[in-house]
């Protein structure tokens, strides 16, 4: 990504944010959409400790520090939610508001699946206009090629680096909490995903 890092600690971000989410909901009792919300922030807050703590270490250093470095932390983070919850899959209902499907001629869609896509996209486009049509993506993209250069026009650069991080992470689990419905909430739900994403990334 922008970060040059090959963070393979993503899938168990993806599933800290289906794991924060069914907790809020189990645990203290707010509903879906207010879960949609808050998952993802309290797990980017974990992401901002963890940039601060380890990654920042790796922005200097070969690209396998980071994928081997991310890859135990992910199984770290996934042996503790197996030692919390076990590895069977917590159930996770759909809201009711969402529930059901629609005919669309050619075949039934399931609500929440249609509440899902069109989530992604919205994530998606308003991800890429920051990046590309916002002074702050100009910013981000130039302190990713010359950060010294950059910081000499009083841009906080490891600020904005690690708010960019924690962003990821957040998305992640924005992700993870889109997905808990339609798969059960475990702590292998992220390294299902991971190597199917990781051989997109890279090839595009």
């Amino acid at each position: 990504g922008m970060l040059n890092i090959i963070n393979f600690a993503h899938g168990a971000l993806f599933m800290m944010g289906a794991f924060t989410s069914w907790m809020l909901l189990n645990y203290v009792g707010i509903g879906y959409f207010p879960a949609l919300i808050l998952a993802p922030l309290l797990v980017g807050i974990f992401g901002i400790i963890l940039e601060k703590t380890i990654i920042s270490r790796l922005y200097k250093l070969d690209h396998l520090y980071g994928l081997l470095l991310t890859f135990g932390l992910s199984l770290v983070i996934e042996g503790l939610f197996r030692n919390a919850y076990g590895s069977s899959g917590m159930p996770y209902r759909i809201p009711e508001v969402l529930s059901g499907a629609t005919n669309l001629g050619f075949m039934y869609m399931p609500n929440y699946r249609g509440w899902v896509v069109l989530a992604a996209l919205v994530v998606c486009i308003s991800t890429w206009l920051i990046i590309e049509k916002t002074s702050l993506g100009a910013t981000l993209r130039a302190a990713t090629e010359n950060a010294p250069l950059v910081q000499a026009f009083g841009v906080d650069v490891p600020r904005l680096i690690t708010l960019t991080y924690a962003g990821g992470v957040a998305l992640a689990a924005f992700a993870g909490v889109l997905a808990a419905p339609i798969y059960s909430v475990n702590p292998n739900m992220g390294s299902n995903f991971i190597n199917t994403v990781f051989a997109v990334v890279v090839i595009g």
